[in-house]
């Protein structure tokens, strides 16, 4: 594993540069709270970049739900922009929650065996 590196001014601007496109100086990550600048991106819910909504997401859990986005039913010619819209929002959404959901069940299956490891074992009779 390397050293740390004293942030230089060049490294320096380079974050404030990322904060300020991101908007915020305290960055995470919705779906898994990683907080590091360098590896959060901004997500369209809606998979139209037009759309002035974002949520920041890591760049892991980001590749996850653009490429469930690509699985979304597609809108026709002709079909309400509006309605449209608020749907593939909806099933955005429902991808990032369906990663926050997977991970409260591996949070809550560790807690329990840990609480399991702590238990007093019981005295065995001779």
């Amino acid at each position: 594993m390397s050293k740390r590196k004293i942030p230089t001014d060049e490294s320096e601007r380079r974050k404030q540069s990322r904060l300020h496109k991101l908007g915020t100086n305290t960055p995470h990550c919705a779906t898994c709270g990683n907080s590091d600048w360098r590896v959060i991106e901004e997500h369209h819910p809606d998979s139209r970049k037009r759309d002035k909504l974002v949520v920041l997401l890591c760049a892991n859990d980001h590749r996850i739900v653009t490429d469930e986005q690509k699985d979304h039913p597609p809108g026709v010619d002709g079909c309400d922009p509006f309605l449209l819209s608020v749907g593939n929002f909806l099933l955005g959404l429902a991808d990032m929650f369906a990663i926050i959901i997977e991970r409260l069940y591996e949070f809550g299956e560790t807690l329990i065996a840990r609480a399991n490891e702590c238990a007093p074992k019981p005295e065995r009779r001779t």
